[in-house]
């Protein structure tokens, strides 16, 4: 979501790519002290978010960019597209248990993957007659699920880092994340199935984990890669004829 909002800002791929390979991963679990209760903090993320996007706000993008979080209060799907820019990414990343949840006006908000990790039917209504390109960064139904990958600080002798990955805590924590990445697969190919996508982009994600220090050029490449291989896809939901359909009967 993060690349969807720098994007609609006015950043270019390449500056994209410049400014996220430019961050300290090792500071971005940072905590600050009004945080709500959870295994890591976003501090350093928020730092990184205002230094970046400032006082940037939806009402400035040059294109249509909408984002979605829950409302850990009331279980509803929020749409976020008016306000700060960063405000809206915070709420948008907050794992449940994870990250804290972001307080915005009465919402206590957590990333919308929970009820629906790629919001087709939004985007669709965003400019119904072009085609909706949905990229699902979940691994293919059948595959392992994701496991945790615990940040720790550069410099830990590797025994700690061993004993720290054995205890019942962090092994519990990981079933727990593993469980949330099965839940996300099966509810992603439902409303793929529902809301029907024009064209589905699946980059290669085998071993990224979900907190993994990633080189940002490499991930790029995967992204890439997936895009190239759907090319044709792509040219064909935007020929004149699937336009003229959409135009004149939506999404059936």
């Amino acid at each position: 979501m993060e690349v969807a909002v720098f994007y609609a800002a006015g950043f270019s791929p390449d500056q994209i790519e410049e400014i996220f390979s430019a961050v300290d991963q090792s500071r971005l679990y940072d905590r600050v002290g009004d945080e709500s209760p959870s295994f890591l903090g976003l501090g350093g993320v928020q730092k990184w978010l205002e230094h970046t996007l400032g006082e940037r706000t939806f009402e400035e993008l040059k294109i249509p960019c909408v984002l979605t979080a829950v409302d850990l209060l009331t279980s509803c799907e929020i749409v976020l597209d008016a306000g700060l820019l960063w405000q809206a990414i915070l709420a948008t990343i907050a794992l449940p248990g994870i990250f804290p949840a972001f307080r915005m006006e009465e919402w206590e908000l957590l990333d919308g993957g929970v009820l629906n990790p790629v919001p087709v039917a939004l985007a669709r209504s965003l400019a119904p007659s072009l085609p909706v390109v949905a990229v699902s960064l979940s691994a293919p139904l059948g595959e392992p699920p994701r496991s945790l990958s615990m940040p720790l600080p550069n410099g830990l002798p590797a025994l700690l880092i061993s004993r720290l990955g054995s205890l019942r805590f962090t092994k519990a924590l990981d079933i727990f994340m593993r469980s949330i990445d099965i839940g996300n697969r099966q509810i992603t190919e439902l409303r793929f199935q529902i809301e029907k996508p024009d064209v589905i982009i699946r980059p290669d994600v085998t071993g990224l984990g979900v907190l993994d220090r990633v080189d940002v050029h490499e991930v790029v490449k995967h992204g890439e890669a997936a895009a190239q291989a759907a090319l044709p896809e792509l040219k064909r939901a935007a020929s004149w004829t699937n336009r003229v359909r959409r135009k004149l009967f939506g999404d059936s």
